[in-house]
């Protein structure tokens, strides 16, 4: 077996962690899979907490910088960016798991 890492990227409405899921994209490390980007889809999680419960690690958040006075309602980047890590067992060699809505499945 090989260890190898998954990312998520979830961009949230708010700096709350418990806020609702604006767009997103997934890595999968495993090789089976190749990038995703949410568009117009289902988000695979609701909030950034419903990533932590199904067992996703947080590993960065995104800086909380104030906006100019007055530029407070420029439309920029989506600003409140979270970065999740889930670490998976491979079959040696290959790419053994998928991420598909946010759960790992077993390959064929």
């Amino acid at each position: 077996m090989t260890i190898r890492q998954q990312v998520l990227v979830l961009y949230l409405a708010t700096s709350a962690l418990d806020s609702d899921v604006v767009g997103w994209s997934a890595y999968d490390g495993t090789g089976r899979t190749s990038p995703t980007t949410g568009d117009g889809d289902e988000p695979p999680y609701r909030s950034g907490v419903h990533a932590l419960e199904d067992g996703w690690r947080l590993f960065q958040a995104a800086q909380l910088i104030p906006p100019y006075p007055g530029r407070e309602y420029d439309v920029s980047f989506l600003k409140h960016e979270f970065f999740f890590e889930r670490l998976v067992e491979t079959e040696t060699g290959s790419g053994a798991g998928e991420l598909r809505r946010g759960r790992l499945r077993s390959a064929p």
